[in-house]
């Protein structure tokens, strides 16, 4: 039995409002979306973004609505990370296994596809009008141009609070009795940079490679566009002896890049340029509970449980949640009340687990990839897994390439880091680690 039709707001335009308003409208919903920012699709990009690395759990909700294929026109497919550390050759690390790749997309160029798909649906977005406040037991939304200011009263019967990790949904729910919330910021800050495309076009740099400069406290990454660039993020403290903050001139900033980044010497006016006229930005962890008021309110996305970016999992996370979301509706029907409570259940738990990983993953990419130990027990586990992929997926594949939930990737993760931990201990390991001795150890802990 389908949905009875219902007046809907989202708040927040961004890639997770966008597509929820897609599913919404293809549920037969009216859909109003709310901004506070003006129409990305008529103003430059604003220099604090970071470069999206689509998986399975995104594509697959984008397949739920027929837009997988328009999506993957303006992706590129990465298979690989390249790693370039000093004093050592380029070389690469494959994702996993033969084809499999994370794809590369610009959050703006997405962003404004997205919009397009959503309003061709007949969604109608309303931008440059702020929310300042929500009535949750009545689903009731009141913009206006500031906060003093008289203000516009909306009525609708659902409201979903895509708006960010500072979400203004989410900070009236907060004022509520018995929420529980916490926000955790790391002392890295990022700063967008870019390497333009060759004079023909082409890119500078592999351009179907993850690009990582891995330098221990601070880091490079670069992921392709389809226009030949390269979007570039500078992960660095925010203070100390190597950081944002003892980077102040330009002199300075061109002695940093020559010392760390040699290989981008022939950029580095561009970069330069880009390092002082682009904001700072900081990275948080943000987690809360419930996500939901009654059958009138939810949190989707960022909202619920902003994560830092290190595992390429915000968007995917977030698409995921609405996926869920979606098949809800389709079993509980008009019963919104079980629709949200069940979400939030079934939700919470992988929000919280992929948060853990993302933050591992930030000391295995600016640090861990460089150590040679790491890398042989990287080499050792895919030997394994390619010899026997029934019985061991790395935590990297079950997050990136399945669809199992983030829970069971973590838990299966640490179990098959103790495992390894013994396996490093054994003799000769680096000249055994190919052998029968290495699989019967394996096989004997799983």
């Amino acid at each position: 039995m389908p949905q009875s039709p219902k007046n809907i707001a989202i708040v927040g335009s961004g890639l997770v409002g966008s597509l929820l308003a897609i599913y919404l409208r293809k549920f037969g919903h009216q859909v109003t979306i709310f901004d506070r920012r003006p129409d990305i699709r008529t103003i430059e990009f604003s220099g604090r973004s970071i470069n999206l690395a689509m998986s399975n759990r995104g594509w697959k909700a984008l397949r739920e609505v027929d837009i997988e294929d328009e999506i993957r026109k303006i992706a590129i497919p990465l298979y690989r990370r390249a790693m370039h550390v000093p004093d050592k050759p380029l070389y690469f690390q494959n994702y996993g296994l033969e084809g499999e790749a994370i794809w590369s997309l610009s959050r703006g160029v997405l962003n404004r596809k997205m919009i397009d798909l959503a309003e061709s649906e007949g969604a109608v977005f309303r931008f440059n009008e702020k929310v300042w406040d929500v009535n949750l037991p009545e689903a009731k939304l009141y913009t206006g141009e500031t906060e003093k200011s008289e203000w516009q009263e909306y009525d609708f019967d659902i409201v979903f609070g895509c708006d960010g990790a500072f979400s203004r949904v989410r900070h009236k729910m907060q004022r509520r009795s018995r929420f529980d919330y916490s926000q955790d910021f790391i002392d890295v800050g990022y700063k967008e940079l870019t390497i333009p495309p060759n004079e023909d076009g082409t890119h500078k740099l592999d351009k179907n490679s993850f690009h990582i400069w891995p330098r221990g406290r601070f880091m490079l990454i670069a992921m392709p566009n389809i226009d030949g660039s390269f979007t570039c993020t500078l992960f660095l403290p925010f203070e100390g002896a190597v950081s944002f903050e003892s980077l102040t001139t330009e002199q300075e900033a061109k002695a940093f890049f020559k010392e760390h980044f040699p290989n981008v010497r022939k950029v580095i006016d561009n970069l330069i340029r880009d390092f002082f006229k682009n904001p700072t930005s900081a990275m948080v962890t943000m987690k809360c509970y419930p996500w939901t008021y009654w059958d009138k309110v939810a949190l989707v996305g960022d909202s619920a449980h902003a994560i830092v970016p290190f595992y390429g999992q915000g968007m995917n996370a977030g698409f995921e949640d609405i996926f869920v979301l979606s098949q809800l509706m389709k079993k509980h029907n008009d019963d919104w009340e079980t629709i949200f409570q069940e979400y939030q259940r079934e939700r919470k738990p992988n929000a919280d687990a992929i948060a853990e990983l993302s933050h591992r993953n930030f000391m295995e990419m600016s640090s861990k990839t460089a150590d040679p130990d790491f890398l042989l027990q990287k080499k050792i586990e895919k030997w394994f897994y390619e010899k026997h992929p029934d019985k061991w997926i790395p935590v990297y594949s079950r997050v990136t390439f399945s669809e199992r939930p983030y829970t069971e990737a973590l838990a299966i993760g640490d179990h098959q880091e103790k495992i390894m931990q013994e396996v490093m201990k054994m003799p000769n390991i680096h000249k055994i680690w190919n052998s029968e001795e290495v699989e019967r150890k394996i096989l004997s802990l799983l």
